[in-house]
Order: C-alpha cells, then sequence, then structure tokens
C-alpha cells in the first residue's frame, strides 16, 4: 500500500501531454514560439505526418500534438485547460504576457485566485494552456468555488468526502 503523503517513490514528473489539433504544422510553430520549444520528434503514419513532440531545451517537459483527424472521437478542448504549468514567480507570467503581445497572441490577462496570480492562454483551436504562480500552501485541503467563472469563496471541508 501506498502512502499518500510519500507518493510513488521514482515517479518523478509527467513525461508529456498530448493535445489535438486541426492544424499541425501551424500548431507546432505556434507552440515553438509561445514556448520556446524545439521540434523533437514527428510521427508519420501511412505516409501521412500525423504529430509531432516538441520538448523544452531543458528537456523539463514536452508537448505532443496529434492531427485531431487521426484522434479517437475527434476531440474538442476549446476553453479546457488540460495543462498548467507552475512558473517560479510572477516575473515569469509578465514576461508571457509581454511574450504574448510581441507575437500577437491573444491571452486572457492575469488573475489574482485565491491560490495566486494565473494567466490563461488558448492555443490555436482554443485549448487553454494554464500557468498559475501557486502562492498559497499546498499541504492540506482548499475547496474553491466559483460562479459564472468568478471566484466565490474557499472551503475548507472536502465535499467529495
Amino acid at each position: 500500500m501506498t502512502s499518500a503523503a510519500i507518493g510513488i517513490s521514482g515517479l518523478g514528473r509527467i513525461a508529456q501531454i498530448k493535445l489535438p489539433v486541426t492544424d499541425l504544422a501551424h500548431s507546432v510553430t505556434w507552440y515553438q514560439n509561445l514556448l520556446d520549444l524545439r521540434l523533437w520528434v514527428e510521427f508519420v503514419e501511412d505516409g501521412e505526418l500525423r504529430g509531432a513532440g516538441l520538448i523544452d531545451p531543458e528537456g523539463r517537459f514536452n508537448i505532443a500534438l496529434r492531427d485531431r483527424r487521426a484522434c479517437a472521437g475527434q476531440p474538442d478542448l476549446r476553453g479546457f485547460d488540460v495543462v498548467a504549468f507552475q512558473p517560479a514567480s510572477r516575473a515569469v507570467l509578465d514576461d508571457l504576457i509581454a511574450r504574448c503581445e510581441r507575437l500577437d497572441i491573444p491571452h486572457a490577462g492575469i488573475e489574482e485566485t485565491p491560490a495566486g496570480p494565473r494567466l490563461d492562454i488558448p492555443d490555436p483551436d482554443g485549448t487553454v494552456l494554464r500557468f498559475y504562480h501557486f502562492t498559497a500552501p499546498i499541504d492540506g485541503f482548499t475547496g474553491v468555488e466559483t460562479r459564472d467563472g468568478h471566484y466565490v469563496e474557499t472551503y475548507s471541508t472536502p465535499r467529495l468526502g
């Protein structure tokens, strides 16, 4: 039995996030520009380019992109934050906004939340990349309630039991 307080020994990080995209070439360029990723791998299936893997220069994370036409069920993730990055400081969020403005990439601006500031940036297909600078403690439990997309309150007793 594994203790939740210790976690799984040897499990250090998420290997990749894979996202469905409508235009593979355009999305590869977009992710490279926004996050300074390099093209790491391509996937050709039955003679057709269907996917690509992009990796951070320091190997901290990679993002795989898959042609939506080759995905089971052709998922649509518009408006959904599939992944949240954890920047080291709020200054990183400010730098990301400046980068977005230089590259003419729309963003939602920095939102102050009870857990710390966050920035949402939708990719060309509308899938949200979230950048969350946590300033609240991560030990213990905090529930967050929102209505119509806006913060209402936090609570301390889990509702899931």
